[in-house]
């Protein structure tokens, strides 16, 4: 695995070979509302991320995609200091110093949802696939504009809140961002009940949004709303 180090710290992790990469997807774990404890060899939010990360190789393997994923320097998003945020978007340097400008999508759980939204402003960044994200009520979306966001969020979540999700995608989409967003139905926060279902979709989605196979008729459909419709936002995620 190549690592790029940033400041001392190692924020992006690359999986296999980058060599003639003609686009790029990050992966992003989750984590807590605030801690400065470094994350241990046995991480369970970034062991949970593997699943998707085997699913998103499979799905793209033999296309010129490289696929990694961003390391943080702390367990906690950590208030105004937006950490996991930070950490995202200096591995979005690191990939585009590499690679140069290709085209990024970012899939992210939960804090790492909510990192991957705030760094999308990154100009490699063209899609964000955001799994139970947490959505704070002021979090910024004017980032968004001009990037595909689709999230997927269980209706049996009671750690992030499903609606919440559903607010900030009518908020990006108002914004200037294409939007369509997925209730994973008999889920939820930790992604293991139809685990199969989020793999495949995650990784379907994410080779949709590069142009490796056509999206879902529902969601193209829901990308094609205007700013001001708030539908499209609770599709059904199929078994």
């Amino acid at each position: 695995m190549n690592r790029v180090r940033v400041a001392g710290h190692q924020a992006l992790a690359w999986r296999g070979a980058t060599e003639g990469a003609e686009a790029a997807v990050l992966v992003l774990h989750g984590g807590q509302v605030a801690s400065e404890r470094r994350p241990g060899p046995v991480n369970l939010p970034g062991l949970r991320m593997q699943g998707f990360a085997h699913a998103v190789a499979r799905e793209t393997a033999g296309t010129g995609i490289a696929v990694g994923s961003v390391r943080y320097r702390y367990r906690g998003w950590n208030g105004d200091r937006a950490d996991a945020a930070r950490d995202a978007t200096a591995a979005l340097c690191d990939l585009a110093e590499e690679l140069g400008p290709v085209p990024t999508v970012l899939v992210g759980h939960s804090m790492g949802g909510r990192a991957a939204l705030r760094a999308a402003g990154h100009p490699c960044v063209t899609g964000v696939i955001a799994l139970a994200p947490w959505c704070p009520a002021d979090d910024p979306v004017h980032q968004l504009k001009g990037r595909t966001v689709l999230t997927l969020h269980g209706d049996r979540d009671r750690i992030t809140e499903p609606e919440a999700t559903r607010v900030l995608a009518a908020r990006a989409r108002e914004a200037g961002a294409r939007v369509a967003g997925y209730t994973v139905h008999g889920s939820g926060h930790a992604l293991l009940r139809r685990s199969a279902d989020w793999h495949r979709a995650a990784a379907e989605l994410t080779a949709g949004l590069l142009g490796l196979r056509p999206l879902p008729a529902e969601v193209t459909g829901a990308l094609a709303l205007g700013t001001a419709d708030s539908g499209g936002l609770e599709l059904t995620l199929p078994l």
